[in-house]
């Protein structure tokens, strides 16, 4: 298929709340490969996962559609291509696409639309953490042994410090082998990093002193409450509560910032191959990660809520004919299927895709070319470990607007509260305001029927796994092994 059509570059790092950034105004942080890219292209300031945890947000930015739509619910009910995704559709058009690294799929038996994966990282042992999916009724805690981020934090190195050099090196040798014929070609890299284990080099680490961190924001211990859903989870899994001392918290945060900038490295690496193989000019390169991490705001850490730190992810997309600077359409994982379509050409005709599925997303070159919009609205959705029923998050305009079954509202201005600092959820003058976003969020899905939707799936699950009993204990306790190493992950 001759075409001049750009090739694509789609990076994925894990776990990048996007304002650990220096393009993003961080003072501190050290990404200067990713604001180099950002300086070439398009940063999406306002962009949000469609799930705040791995596998759904991965399902939604493989197939284009909700987590509700196509039943991928949590880190047991993954990706399996059933529902077709771009890679599917590149297939159909006649594109090459391959994969390098983390997926975070079902099992590599499973046609996900990728004519080869290379070092793929799938659920584990193809079950992921069952024990995620007991959720009704929620335990009073997680059962599996050991503490969320690993037993070792700090300096050093890990089996996904590691994993991402054999990922980083086979995308150079795979860029320095592609055919250079003019047939356009799609490749998929994920990277772990940022994720924990809370481990990286020396040489990383002593980039962020403990002494010169910024505060955490919103702490408990300084007489912040948390909404009540969210201290159910926290409840379920108190990482804050599971460090040594207080020395191991602040080097866990110092390690999740080296940990960015390691990855910030890994990225600079596939970026100076593609200039060394002449490929710049004919490639686009979009950037994103799969969730945020909380990273000790409000006393918590890893992700599974929709406050920004936890929601939020980066999106930079640059190369041929994308224009340089900030847009302020409000975006999200959804929209990199249409993008990827758009740029083969294939879009919106995206045969064998199923048509009665809805796949909301805009293409990201068609936003950038266009007007900021932000009155766009931008939804996500939780239904998994440590949840004891739905959560739903509806960003439009100014207002971010959090939905919970069988809990009250939460309400922020980001106009005003960028940092999400104050929930006006429980003042009279914003009652029209909460009223608007419920509105507007019953546009899309009936929250209740999918609370319900998602714990009939999980029950399901959970007897084909022998019982409540028995699936509490199946699969990886905390983050899933990389390939050919058992569930100590941290090792």
């Amino acid at each position: 298929m001759k075409n001049d059509r750009p090739n694509f570059l789609v990076i994925m790092s894990d776990e990048h709340d996007p304002r650990y950034m220096g393009v993003s105004g961080d003072p501190h942080i050290h990404t200067p490969n990713l604001d180099r890219l950002a300086g070439s292209g398009t940063r999406f300031r306002d962009a949000y996962t469609n799930s705040p945890i791995c596998v759904p947000a991965r399902a939604s930015f493989a197939t284009g559609a909700y987590a509700h739509d196509i039943g991928y619910w949590d880190n047991a009910l993954a990706y399996d291509g059933a529902v077709k995704g771009w890679g599917h559709a590149l297939q159909e058009g006649g594109v090459r696409v391959e994969s390098i690294g983390k997926l975070h799929y079902r099992s590599v038996e499973d046609d996900t639309g990728f004519d080869q994966e290379h070092l793929p990282m799938h659920i584990y042992n193809s079950e992921g953490m069952v024990w995620g999916s007991v959720r009704d009724p929620l335990p009073s805690q997680q059962p599996r042994e050991g503490r969320m981020l690993g037993d070792k934090i700090g300096a050093g190195e890990s089996t996904y410090t590691r994993y991402d050099v054999s990922v980083t090196d086979m995308t150079i040798d795979w860029l320095d082998n592609v055919s250079d014929d003019g047939e356009p070609w799609c490749l998929f890299v994920g990277l772990v990093a940022p994720h924990f284990p809370l481990v990286v080099a020396e040489e990383y680490l002593s980039l962020y002193p403990r002494d010169a961190l910024p505060p955490r924001k919103l702490h408990p211990r300084d007489g912040y409450t948390r909404h009540p859903w969210i201290q159910r989870h926290h409840d379920f899994w108190p990482t804050e509560e599971q460090f040594r001392d207080e020395e191991e918290r602040l080097t866990a945060m110092s390690a999740y910032l080296g940990l960015v900038t390691w990855m910030d490295h890994n990225v600079g690496r596939i970026l100076s191959q593609l200039e060394k193989c002449n490929l710049t000019g004919s490639t686009r390169v979009l950037y994103t990660s799969d969730h945020g991490d909380n990273v000790g705001h409000r006393g918590m850490w890893g992700k599974s809520n929709f406050y920004l730190e936890s929601a939020a992810v980066p999106m930079i997309l640059s190369g041929p004919g994308v224009s340089t600077g900030v847009n302020d359409t409000p975006v999200s994982l959804l929209d990199v299927h249409p993008t990827i379509l758009e740029n083969f050409g294939l879009f919106p005709n995206s045969a064998p895709l199923e048509q009665e599925i809805p796949r909301p997303g805009r293409s990201l070159l068609d936003i950038a070319r266009k007007d900021d919009d932000r009155e766009r609205a931008v939804f996500s959705e939780y239904h998994a470990a440590g949840s004891p029923s739905a959560g739903f998050m509806l960003r439009k305009g100014q207002w971010k607007y959090h939905h919970y079954i069988g809990y009250a509202p939460e309400l922020f201005d980001l106009d005003n509260d960028r940092e999400e600092l104050y929930d006006l959820a429980s003042s009279s003058d914003f009652a029209d305001v909460l009223i608007m976003m419920e509105r507007e969020l019953r546009k899309i899905c009936d929250p209740d029927a999918v609370n319900q939707a998602a714990k009939s799936d999980q029950a399901k699950l959970i007897e084909r796994h022998g019982g409540r009993e028995k699936a509490l204990f199946v699969g990886a306790p905390a983050a899933t092994p990389v390939p050919g190493a058992n569930a100590k992950f941290g090792d």
